[in-house]
């Protein structure tokens, strides 16, 4: 690429796995230091040296894919939007810090919240509580960050997955015994983040907001059940109700892409993991 580069063109970036596309005039808004704004003026050979590629000729960045979104949207509008309640301020400056994007990382600090003066407020302004003859003074317990009481470390996940057995030419060569195209995991979004961590995506989630709510829409980075049944294990929770069923050959987005043997055992499964 060159700066002669019509700034209407478009890049694709793979950010962590997670896929964008924008305009070189998009990452030119960019500090000039900062290695988005580098991009436009590199060219394929010097972008390698940078970056890398992905399997599909994209650029790689090795950083958060989630988080990035906030970062586009920064360069996008010039000014920080976030979601009601973002609990991910402190990553999510450490994403601008790396891209040396000191404005952005100058705007998070500013809009931080200010917990530890309200706390001080509230703890100054005693709750009276007058019984008989007799004042108590009694300390308001800070709710700063709460969600009106103590968030429950109980409750249920559930995972699913479709899949099929992959067999080899002729039903010979490279046998491979099953085939997963994608591990979904639904319930209350703490408790997934806890026990998945970092091997959890929450790309297609609509809301990165309030952690005490409900999604259907995390999968995993990879596709081996048993290692998420490891950590569910390992995060005390145990397994009480499972089910599974055979999928229509004919509909099924995994069935266009396998032979007709493959078709033939197209299933999708869940299980279901409480902890008290």
């Amino acid at each position: 690429m060159s700066t002669e580069t019509n700034h209407l063109d478009v890049i694709e970036l793979n950010v962590g796995g997670v896929t964008y596309a924008t305009t070189l005039g998009t990452l030119q808004q960019a500090e000039p230091e900062s290695p988005l704004a580098i991009i436009s003026t590199l060219n394929t050979a010097e972008i390698r040296t940078i970056f890398g590629r992905d399997s599909k000729n994209r650029i790689f960045i090795d950083r958060d894919g989630v988080l990035f979104r906030y970062v586009l949207d920064y360069l996008r509008n010039k000014k920080l939007s976030l979601p009601e309640n973002f609990a991910e301020r402190d990553r999510l400056q450490v994403e601008a810090d790396y891209y040396r994007l000191d404005s952005m990382s100058r705007t998070l600090t500013q809009s931080r919240p200010n917990t530890s003066s309200n706390v001080k407020y509230i703890n100054e302004h005693m709750n009276n509580v007058t019984i008989g003859a007799t004042t108590t003074m009694h300390p308001i317990t800070p709710l700063i960050g709460s969600n009106f009481g103590p968030r429950s470390n109980s409750g249920y996940i559930v995972v699913g997955y479709r899949g099929t057995f992959a067999f080899g030419r002729d039903g010979l060569a490279d046998v491979k015994f099953r085939k997963i195209s994608r591990i979904l995991v639904c319930g209350r979004v703490h408790l997934c983040r806890e026990v998945f961590g970092e091997t959890l995506n929450e790309s297609r989630d609509p809301d990165h907001g309030q952690t005490d709510r409900y999604t259907s829409r995390f999968f995993l980075k990879h596709t081996f059940l048993e290692q998420a049944f490891d950590m569910l294990s390992e995060a005390s929770f145990l397994m009480v109700g499972c089910a599974a069923s055979g999928c229509s050959s004919s509909t099924s987005e995994l069935g266009k892409q396998t032979d007709s043997e493959e078709n033939r055992w197209l299933h999708y499964n869940e299980f279901v993991f409480y902890r008290s």
